[in-house]
């Protein structure tokens, strides 16, 4: 049987589920580390929400959505994702459970957080709040990457369009966060300096951490993680 791979800041990710982890609690761990890293993911967006400095580009749109709607952002990040899935079907793209858990953990895990996080104003904690929720974030990603249950919708999306017009993923989801960033602000989604500084730190981050959470080898000697080149980050939205 073929093994696929997922390509991701800077690494190749085994996919095949039979091979990428011993057998002996394979499956808990998988599971611990997927929906850990979807509410750690959802908990990291809220502190970027709170801090106001700034959201990453997804999250930018659903903010203006939410203030367009009245609706809370994690409800809107929910219906987005759902909307994003059924572009997964012209696209022949096949989700995993991470991909449908995607959509409601993300979401719900932030709306919780935000309802338990109090109001802050300072910058002296404004500051430290969206710094928190980059590292978050990133360790976020790496637990949820390395479960290996499927990309996040936007993730897919981005794949998908790859395949089918044979762009490359770097330019796909350039295109589409621009385009998102933008629509995003219009509707008066946060931009500022935390944008800014997650796009250019979670790369990093991601890749750090996808090291610290994946298993090194694999039976058989194969690799579940190993340097490569990749088109792109691929992270779990």
């Amino acid at each position: 049987m073929r093994q696929a791979t997922t390509t991701t800041g800077g690494f190749i990710l085994s996919t095949h589920p039979e091979t990428a982890l011993p057998r002996s609690g394979r499956l808990p761990r998988r599971l611990v580390q997927l929906y850990a890293g979807l509410a750690l993911y959802g908990a990291s967006s809220a502190l970027l929400v709170e801090a106001g400095l700034g959201l990453e580009p997804w999250n930018v749109l659903h903010q203006g959505l939410a203030e367009l709607t009245g609706l809370t952002i994690g409800v809107v990040s929910i219906f987005v994702g759902a909307a994003v899935l059924l572009l997964w079907i012209p696209l022949r793209q096949r989700p995993g459970l991470g991909t449908v858990s995607n959509v409601f953990v993300v979401g719900i895990a932030m709306d919780g957080t935000l309802a338990l996080l109090p109001n802050v104003h300072t910058l002296a904690v404004r500051i430290p709040l969206l710094v928190a929720g980059i590292l978050l974030n990133g360790a976020a990603t790496g637990l949820y990457i390395t479960a290996r249950f499927g990309p996040g919708p936007r993730d897919g999306l981005m794949t998908g369009l790859h395949q089918r017009t044979g762009r490359s993923i770097r330019l796909m989801r350039t295109a589409i966060e621009v385009a998102v960033v933008a629509t995003g602000f219009a509707l008066g989604g946060t931009v500022g300096i935390g944008t800014v500084l997650y796009a250019v730190a979670i790369g990093p981050l991601a890749q750090l951490f996808l090291r610290v959470f994946a298993v090194p080898t694999a039976p058989g000697g194969s690799t579940v993680v190993a340097t490569g080149q990749p088109e792109g980050a691929i992270l779990p939205r």
